[in-house]
């Protein structure tokens, strides 16, 4: 995808060096475009905590370009097998993470150590790759239940999505999840406007997905996240789509908190709610997502502080809550399968159950 003009992926390889990774520092967006250079694997640990980077699909492909980071300082087996699990550990929900680790160290531990550099690297760059083409197709996919509600109304109607997050090119390493049909219909010349959530406590939504609909050129409007039902109740949602962090093998969702909230609306509206993955995201050891998905608990201070840009043009945080008020921050909420309209991959769109997901992906 472009940022003024130019194409960018959300992680690539330093072209002088040839071995430091960059990516954005997206706590520092929308009002900084901050380029990081990583050089080791702490650093990479810490922007994937710190959410410097983020989004499911994304932080497996840092991950594995941060074990390649470990390999050059050491690429013993202890070290690798030690380094691989530490990254592991840097965030619980997403299972892109965890997928992106095994696959590295199936792929690493027939290698001799002194060609496990150049092979690390060469298979971060093949999980980026995969990871571009596996969001374009669903882009392809999931353009069609756009095409199909623009079938039905007078030519030139405008269709309202809402989406809730960020599932957009900067939560992968190209195009997205949710927002690549969007991105499709838009290029297409269909007329989409998307209602974006502000999406609290972080406002991933209203700093990044606004962001990125922006510099695309897409109509949207930022709503709080409270909003979402009073807008299907009046028939101004025609569709909800949003990314998720992981899907278990019966199609429950965990996403960033408040989309179980969506999808009940959208549910009692009779509004389509769609799901956005590739399959990478799919936890086939997992049955019941409420019980089985570990929920990350985040710092309370994202709670009680929010952070934006003053009168002056200065970014900074500020404290809304009273002292000595505790609050709590579960980042992620599952969403029922019996809640989902439908999954979209890279392989095409199936009902939220097992059998539509094998269907898919028979060899599981």
């Amino acid at each position: 995808m472009k940022i003024n003009g130019t194409p960018y992926r959300s992680v690539w390889v330093n072209e002088k060096d040839g071995w430091s990774i960059h990516i954005f520092d997206q706590t520092r967006l929308p009002f900084s475009l901050d380029i990081l250079r990583l050089t080791t694997q702490q650093e990479v640990a810490h922007a994937i905590r710190t959410m410097q980077v983020r989004g499911a699909p994304l932080i497996g492909a840092v991950a594995a370009y941060g074990l390649a980071l470990a390999l050059r300082q050491d690429a013993s087996d202890a070290a690798m097998e030690q380094n691989a699990a530490m990254l592991a550990a840097t965030r619980p929900t997403a299972v892109n993470l965890h997928w992106a680790i095994d696959r590295m160290l199936n792929s690493l531990r027939p290698v001799a150590p002194e060609n496990r550099v150049a092979a690390a690297y060469a298979e971060a760059g093949r999980i980026c790759d995969e990871d571009a083409a596996q969001n374009e197709a669903i882009g392809r996919h999931g353009l069609e239940l756009i095409r199909e509600i623009a079938k039905n109304r007078p030519a030139g109607t405008q269709i309202n999505l809402l989406t809730h997050c960020n599932a957009g090119w900067i939560a992968t390493v190209d195009w997205g999840t949710a927002l690549a049909p969007i991105y499709m219909a838009h290029d297409e010349g269909l007329n989409v406007h998307v209602w974006v959530d502000e999406t609290r406590p972080r406002n991933q939504g209203a700093a990044l997905t606004a962001w990125e609909l922006g510099s695309h050129g897409v109509p949207h409007t930022v709503i709080a996240d409270n909003a979402g039902g009073h807008l299907m109740q009046h028939g101004q949602v025609d569709l909800v789509i949003v990314g998720t962090d992981r899907v278990t093998r019966t199609g429950d969702v965990a996403n960033k908190i408040g989309t179980y909230l969506k999808a009940l609306a959208a549910q009692d509206n009779k509004v389509p709610f769609w799901v956005a993955l590739p399959s990478t995201t799919i936890d086939w050891s997992v049955a019941n997502g409420v019980t089985e998905i570990p929920i990350e608990e985040r710092a309370a201070s994202e709670i009680t502080h929010v952070a934006g840009r003053d009168e002056n043009g200065k970014q900074t945080r500020v404290q809304i809550t009273p002292d000595g008020s505790p609050a709590a921050n579960p980042a992620f909420d599952v969403t029922p399968a019996r809640l989902v309209t439908g999954l979209i991959t890279e392989r095409g769109i199936c009902p939220a159950t097992e059998e539509g997901l094998r269907s898919l992906f028979p060899e599981q």
